[in-house]
């Protein structure tokens, strides 16, 4: 029996946060989130609902989803752009309307740096959009550069804070 033998390739988990605020061909914006889930595949969370960030006056719908691949985050970085591209995302105005928004947040190797792509997202840890969603999914997953895990990063975000007064 002189046959080959298989070799898998390694899997990584990747967390692609998932938004959309700008109905498309899949229809209104959680249904364009929705669809992006289904296409990403992996383990999704819930689709939350949150306001806007910047000059954008529309709800978005936002997920998360862990995706294993073996790509590496180049490579994975262009199958997210190539989907948003299927799904009519244009480039345009930062936090303008969108028809669906794919961001590579964090993956199972822990911090990437490269031209055009870091991870974790620089912005994520300040973001409760992708918190929520990844705590619904992941709460113990730990961000490689604090070394906390997303439920506590959450909670910091999330947790009232006292106002001091007077001296």
């Amino acid at each position: 029996m002189g046959g080959r033998v298989a070799v898998s390739q390694p899997s990584r988990v990747y967390v692609v946060a998932v938004g959309s605020n700008r109905r498309g061909r899949h229809g209104a914006p959680r249904a364009e989130v929705a669809a992006a889930l289904e296409r990403l595949g992996g383990l999704a969370s819930p689709i939350f609902s949150s306001a806007p960030v910047g000059p954008s006056s529309r709800t978005f719908a936002n997920a998360v989803t862990l995706v294993a691949s073996p790509l590496d985050p180049p490579a994975m970085l262009a199958r997210v752009k190539a989907i948003e591209r299927a799904f009519g995302r244009r480039t345009g105005r930062r936090w303008g309307a969108r028809v669906i928004d794919l961001d590579l947040v964090l993956w199972s190797g822990g911090a990437w740096s490269s031209p055009g792509l870091t991870i974790p997202h620089p912005a994520f840890r300040d973001r409760g959009f992708v918190l929520a969603p990844l705590a619904a999914v992941a709460p113990a997953w730990r961000d490689p550069v604090t070394g906390r895990r997303v439920r506590h990063l959450l909670a910091r975000l999330t947790r009232p804070r006292r106002r001091r007064m007077g001296p």
